[in-house]
């Protein structure tokens, strides 16, 4: 965003470039930390009609490739603001949150929020802010935590649905038990933007039709919501008699300034080499024997999975007394052996996202992370744009639905670690080893966590 076709400030505004004649103006009205925009996200267009644009985040590990640890940061970071917030004074972590911003390599997500301060039902939204909930739950001593899914899951019944508005895949479940939510413990909604705010008032809805309580508190990395939609949050307190408090790192408004996209087609048909590197197909079932939960799944074409799901992802609730990471270590110490070069990425599969970046964290030096997407963005080489490589392919895990990777940049790795929840069958990794296959990785290595069916 540093490049002056990318960034134009005038009057506290910036202008962005995004693609060809399409543009975006913001205006920043709130960043409680002072960090520098530009630390943000990059723009891109996105192949949707109902969005054509994406900020694509620096912070996250999604689209972008990220020191693993900054993505464990980004979570602490919010929870600092959100501390600030609910005492009304500064959090005594911020000074050395900042630190390890500008330095995310030693950081340690250790709890630090007494339950004196809060005790919330945290939860984040798939399939992007699954780690990013996650890791927000990570910075409190007495918390819940459990992320919404896109999946099927046979042994378990949803106790709250609810649908995203601009999203590709729309419909949001929450496998876990009533007890977690038949309380009146205060509900923080985590996601890592809020935009309208439609998606955050839908799950309100439907949770105080189930649970009701008086709190809740919606957490976002970036918050661009209208004075129109604020109101309609105010009105929302007003209907439900509750009150909504807002957390973010930027808050401000933004102006799509349309105009022409040339999308070409076949942007995502590449020719794989005909070589294939070093494949090691690696499993870390002795890490995880007592971390499994007896729930299956289906497919969309209803292809049933029969290996177990991990406890620990959150999908299916977790507690702070509950939570196990001693494994997560092992298993990056393990994998760190199997290292072929001085750098290596480490890719986490759709929903799951924070297990394969807390494992990234525990490999060693000179790690990148991000994760694949069912997001699907249109590729450009400019140095500005947010995903200048762009690859399709089935998900292994479920051949109905089309997962995408971006920045990959030939030749800037010596290998890769794809680490999946469960194991899958080895042909339906061949449409995603052919297209790494471009990318002169001297060893790709894919990693099961739970590699044994039941």
């Amino acid at each position: 965003m540093k490049n002056s076709h990318t960034l134009t400030c005038s009057n506290k505004k910036i202008l962005l470039s995004i693609l060809d004649d399409l543009q975006m103006e913001i205006e920043i009205t709130g960043n409680p930390f002072q960090l520098s925009v530009e630390d943000f996200f990059l723009m891109a267009a996105r192949i949707n009609k109902k969005r054509s644009f994406l900020f694509v985040s620096k912070l996250l590990g999604k689209h972008l490739p990220i020191h693993p640890n900054r993505g464990l940061l980004t979570g602490f970071l919010l929870a600092a603001r959100y501390e600030e917030i609910k005492t009304n004074q500064p959090s005594f972590k911020k000074e050395s949150l900042l630190a390890y911003y500008h330095d995310p390599s030693l950081f340690a997500d250790r709890p630090y929020i007494d339950e004196e301060v809060s005790s919330p039902v945290i939860i984040g939204f798939a399939e992007t802010a699954t780690s990013l909930g996650h890791s927000f739950y990570q910075a409190f001593k007495h918390a819940v935590y459990f992320h919404t899914t896109r999946e099927v899951v046979n042994e378990a019944a949803s106790i709250i649905s609810f649908e995203e508005e601009h999203s590709h895949a729309t419909s949001h479940r929450c496998y876990v038990g009533e007890e977690m939510l038949k309380n009146e413990r205060e509900v923080i909604l985590v996601d890592d933007e809020l935009t309208t705010g439609k998606t955050a008032i839908n799950i309100i809805r439907d949770i105080q039709t189930k649970f009701p309580r008086k709190l809740y508190t919606v957490v976002s990395i970036l918050d661009w919501r209208s004075e129109e939609d604020s109101e309609k949050m105010l009105e929302l307190e007003k209907e439900l008699d509750i009150k909504i408090h807002f957390v973010s790192l930027l808050k401000g408004r933004f102006t799509l300034h349309n105009g022409h996209v040339d999308f070409k087609e076949n942007i995502f048909n590449h020719m794989p080499n005909s070589d294939f590197p070093q494949v090691e197909y690696l499993e870390l079932t002795e890490f995880i024997s007592n971390r499994l939960i007896p729930y299956t799944s289906n497919t969309l074409s209803m292809e049933k999975n029969n290996f177990y799901y991990l406890v620990d992802t959150g999908r299916f609730g977790i507690e702070s007394n509950q939570t196990d990471d001693e494994w997560m270590k092992k298993a990056g110490q393990y994998l760190s052996l199997k290292r072929t070069g001085e750098k290596t990425l480490v890719i986490g599969t759709g929903e799951f996202m924070y297990i394969p970046m807390k494992i990234a964290s525990y490999m060693g030096e000179n790690i990148w992370y991000q994760s694949s997407t069912r997001s699907p963005i249109y590729p450009n080489k400019e140095a500005h744009y947010g995903a200048k490589t762009a690859y399709r392919f089935p998900n292994p895990e479920d051949g109905d639905i089309v997962h995408y990777l971006y920045n990959i940049e030939r030749g800037s790795y010596d290998d890769v670690f794809i680490i999946f929840e469960r194991k899958v069958d080895h042909k339906k990794l061949a449409p995603l080893l052919q297209q790494l296959n471009r990318e002169n990785f001297k060893k790709i290595n894919i990693v099961y966590c739970n590699g044994r069916e039941q």
